[in-house]
């Protein structure tokens, strides 16, 4: 084609128009469009040159410095889940606290998910560098106040305010990686933040149970101010003051006072105040009225959503957008099954093989490493397009799902440490290869226009998963425990030299709270035969738990697979789509007979 043929001109709407665009355009399509994006040409230009192409663009030097900074917070935000595990026996020893020590962890996990909605919205209509300084200070506020608590319920008030600032570290990353990737270049970067978040989980736990018995647990919190304020200041350095992203662009001349009035409190509030209900009668014992309470507030935020909010939290539009309302929930649910793995690994090496407790956080480095590959590989040599991906992510939560099923069963010390091993590795490789799958599956299923909001949904909705599968799995978790516990000592001469003059109740209790007591409790705590019984009662716990996620996984296959292949058709679909199915009639009947779209 000449370079003639390939000048511009302006059609009769005034937009640009070159030979390549299409004739006739969708009605549902109401702004200009660029002509590079409307000819699919095979990897020659058209449609292919815009994915070469991000939305905003960085120096190479600012670029370096937004990486470092983000995985320093996705580290402290990830550690701060997975050490727990580790640091848990100690601190509920230091502030006694064992029969409560689960809500450690729980209490960190649901009030980050609980506001990652929150933090998602506000990201849309703040800058991203705003909500990183302000993730950044909320973390080192919550570290400080852990660090130095007298009591547990002081404790778990910095932690609650640790995961409200750590709600936002999982929303930013995923819309720095939309804005400043190109399309072709996304998945290899979504595989990389997954291996920040994985890298974080393994090495925490590494970390605290190398350091918790020197310097101690106390230090391991108030190390982390600084850490988040210096990487928080690093990201906001970096990020420069023009960059907008999702519903902030176009908004830069707004005040401070137009963008406030923009959040749905109400909303904000409800979904926030469902959640956290939901999630405690959830967590331990079953307890139905805080179920029925949190159902209730949910219907009074769907319904603010649809008739008061002006700018709602979480648009209803994309809601009843069936493939991204049945990929949240696949996400969740999967996500809420791996977490029984990211938990319970460690406290498995604890409980059932005896490792001590800094060898028992590296259980979780070879799941994290598959995780890490599995995101990578799939990122660099398959989700390299725009499109569906819908068998493959079918495969690979089917796959997930066979391998947490045989954990139930290698989670015993009569199997070989190597084939347990093994099976960590693939449970984490496939977990990485459905989450770049499917949520290059979402961004193919929703509008382009879309994509921002429908991401942080999706993000959100992994961030309940934290909250979902210690809640749910460990309240499953702490029954069989406790059932499999009692039976065992009922069998057991009541003179029995363990107990180090504690009552069996007290035992139990102990147990429960403190994995690390079985083998590495103080002298004279359990005779053989109760130890025999504590092994015997965790093996039993995590087959129970290991089983009831695969059945988890099976309804998150099933959900998967009704989010269907095929993008949304005129109204509901993006330009590009539009466009390409235009084309293609075009070229097909050659101008023979009049098109609609």
């Amino acid at each position: 084609m000449s370079a003639t043929q390939n000048e511009s001109w302006r059609d009769e709407e005034g937009a640009s128009t070159t030979e390549a665009t299409p004739l006739l355009r969708s009605t549902a399509t109401s702004r200009p469009v660029s002509s590079r994006s409307s000819v699919p040409d095979n990897g020659q230009g058209g449609l292919d040159k815009d994915l070469d192409v991000p939305n905003q663009i960085v120096s190479r030097g600012r670029a370096v410095a937004i990486i470092l900074s983000v995985y320093l917070l996705i580290f402290l935000q990830a550690s701060n889940a997975s050490g727990m595990t580790m640091a848990q026996s100690r601190i509920a020893g230091d502030l006694d606290a064992y029969e409560n020590a689960m809500w450690m962890t729980t209490i960190y996990l649901v009030s980050f998910s609980s506001c990652a909605p929150v933090m998602g919205r506000l990201s849309s209509i703040f800058s991203p560098r705003t909500m990183v300084v302000a993730s950044a200070v909320l973390i080192a506020i919550g570290q400080a106040i852990a660090s130095q608590a007298p009591t547990l319920t002081v404790f778990l008030v910095g932690r609650m305010i640790t995961g409200v600032g750590g709600s936002a570290v999982m929303v930013v990353p995923f819309i720095l990686v939309l804005e400043l990737v190109s399309k072709r270049r996304r998945g290899i970067f979504m595989g990389l933040i997954n291996a920040g978040f994985t890298t974080g989980i393994s090495l925490g736990a590494v970390v605290y149970g190398a350091l918790i018995d020197h310097p101690g647990w106390r230090f391991l919190f108030g190390i982390q101010v600084p850490l988040a304020l210096i990487a928080g200041a690093g990201v906001f350095l970096s990020i420069p003051s023009t960059f907008e992203s999702g519903g902030a662009k176009g908004s830069k001349d707004a005040t401070v006072v137009d963008k406030l009035r923009r959040i749905d409190y109400a909303g904000a509030l409800l979904l926030t105040s469902s959640i956290v209900t939901f999630l405690y009668g959830l967590s331990g014992t079953v307890q139905w009225l805080p179920l029925v309470i949190s159902a209730i507030i949910l219907i009074c935020f769907l319904a603010v959503e649809k008739f008061v909010a002006r700018d709602p939290l979480i648009p209803l539009s994309l809601l009843q957008n069936r493939g991204a309302l049945l990929s949240c929930f696949a996400q969740l649910g999967l996500m809420a099954s791996r977490w029984t793995i990211l938990f319970y690994a460690p406290v498995t090496a604890l409980a059932v093989r005896g490792f001590a407790p800094a060898a028992s956080g590296s259980m979780l480095i070879p799941t994290n490493l598959g995780f890490g590959l599995g995101g990578l590989i799939v990122g660099w040599l398959h989700v390299k397009r725009a499109g569906s991906f819908y068998t493959p992510s079918l495969v690979s939560v089917l796959l997930f799902g066979a391998t947490i099923f045989s954990m139930g069963y290698v989670s015993d010390p009569r199997v070989p440490m190597g084939v347990y091993i093994l099976l960590l590795f693939l449970n984490g490789l496939f977990t990485g290869a459905a989450l770049n799958y499917t949520l290059a599956h979402i961004l193919h299923l929703t509008p382009p226009d879309a994509h921002y909001m429908s991401t942080s949904l999706l993000s959100t909705f992994r961030g309940f998963a934290g909250s979902f599968g210690t809640a749910i799995g460990g309240g499953i978790f702490i029954r069989t425990l406790r059932e499999s516990l009692e039976h065992g000592f009922r069998h057991l001469p009541h003179d029995s030299p363990g107990g180090g003059g504690n009552s069996r109740a007290e035992l139990i209790k102990k147990l429960i709270g403190g994995p690390a007591l079985v083998f590495h409790g103080p002298e004279g705590l359990l005779s053989p035969e109760e130890r025999q019984v504590a092994v015997h009662g965790y093996v039993d716990a995590l087959r129970v738990l290991f089983h009831a996620a695969f059945v988890l996984t099976i309804g998150v296959l099933v959900l998967q697979a009704g989010t269907g292949w095929k993008a949304p058709l005129d109204g509901e679909a993006g330009e590009e789509e539009v466009r390409e199915e235009v084309f293609r009639e075009v070229v097909e009947h050659d101008g023979e007979r009049d098109l609609e779209v």
